[in-house]
């Protein structure tokens, strides 16, 4: 299994030796008074561990300023992608070894698979009611970010009335010859998201079986990252990407002259990063002030502008928000999944095997 584990703690150590630790670990301004019982027992336990499929350089800049704020956590971040994170956590959980304090994954239905389950340690987070109601489950789970599925092109190959605007615009455009071995989206089998925005899609795209045959028609060639299909788009070795994680895309295009992005107008749906803290966490008090912060309005604003993720509160500005995404979109073109269980329908072992099959008998067939 391949992921990367990275410690960050040592960009505020200097910091922390020269300053009180009651000065920089004060309660939060509007939480309540016995706040600082949590934030005593996280700087007793000294460490989190988190598992993520965010990418460590995006989640680099939240966890330092997450020590900013609270000197003396040193934060364990294992960067892996979205079903690896299940698989790990799944594997570690029963054999009854360490694990991971807190689960954050663009995989809302293997997050929600596992919440649902009973893996997750209820939490009613001081920020909760600061950001919409879909996107919080139970007091349990939480989204934290508003990243919408595009289309990705190259703009020196693919131009003017090539460009799809709608999901049967694409269905058109790469039934044309010039497309074929150039269309690239993520295997559904090893991307945890990839599967989930294909399964929302054969609910909401009434064409969704022409999609498939069109994908097979023009020889898909699938990536189990999104990276990798920034690169291949941007090289021209593909021309064109389908549900293509938004957040990334639109942030490297915008220092990438190659890159277009399409947020397509008859329906966008927008996934969120769902957060959840392990019922067993070794260092629970640490991983409840990790959740406050990252939905705090500080933490989003790091979203925003540090990561670059696209903040789910309404009230942070900056380079990457939901507001801005749906003036684009248009409110009524915007499909969130809702940090429900209802979208980890799909996981189902009978239901999963059964479109996996169709997939690759018909958008799979090479």
């Amino acid at each position: 299994m391949h992921f990367t584990k990275t410690i960050i703690a040592a960009a505020v150590a200097s910091v922390a030796a020269l300053a009180s630790p009651l000065a920089l670990a004060q309660v939060p301004a509007g939480y309540p008074a016995n706040y600082q019982q949590l934030i005593d027992g996280a700087k007793k336990e000294a460490k989190l561990v988190i598992y993520g499929a965010t990418d460590s350089k995006a989640a680099a800049p939240l966890i330092k300023d997450f020590n900013a704020l609270y000197p003396g956590i040193s934060v364990e971040y294992n960067d892996m992608n979205s079903t690896e994170v299940y698989n790990r956590f799944i594997s570690e959980s029963a054999a009854g070894g360490d694990t991971a304090d807190v689960l954050w994954s663009s995989a809302m239905d293997l997050q929600m698979k596992l919440a649902a389950g009973g893996y997750a340690m209820p939490y009613k987070s001081v920020e909760a009611s600061k950001i919409p109601g879909w996107a919080v489950w139970k007091d349990t789970a939480y989204g934290t970010t508003f990243e919408p599925a595009a289309f990705v092109y190259n703009k020196r190959l693919v131009t003017g009335a090539e460009i799809p605007q709608t999901h049967a615009d694409f269905v058109r455009l790469i039934s044309q010859p010039k497309f074929q071995d150039k269309v690239t989206t993520y295997d559904i089998e090893k991307s945890g998201v990839g599967f989930m925005f294909m399964a929302q899609d054969e609910k909401d795209f009434p064409q969704f079986k022409q999609l498939e045959q069109a994908f097979g028609a023009a020889k898909v060639r699938v990536q189990s990252s999104t990276g990798t299909m920034l690169e291949r788009i941007s090289s021209g070795e593909n021309l064109i990407g389908y549900n293509v994680l938004g957040s990334y895309a639109l942030v490297r295009a915008k220092t990438d002259p190659s890159l277009g992005v399409v947020l397509p107008k008859d329906y966008t749906l927008i996934i969120s990063r769902v957060q959840f803290i392990n019922k067993s966490a070794k260092h629970p008090n640490a991983a409840k002030l990790w959740t406050d912060y990252l939905l705090s309005h500080r933490g989003q604003t790091v979203v925003a502008n540090g990561a670059k993720l696209f903040a789910i509160r309404t009230d942070v500005t900056g380079e990457t928000t939901s507001s801005d995404l749906i003036k684009m979109i248009g409110e009524k073109n915007i499909k969130p999944l809702p940090v429900n269980p209802s979208v980890a329908e799909y996981l189902d072992p009978a239901i999963r095997m059964a479109f996996l099959k169709e997939w690759k008998a018909t958008a799979g067939k090479k």
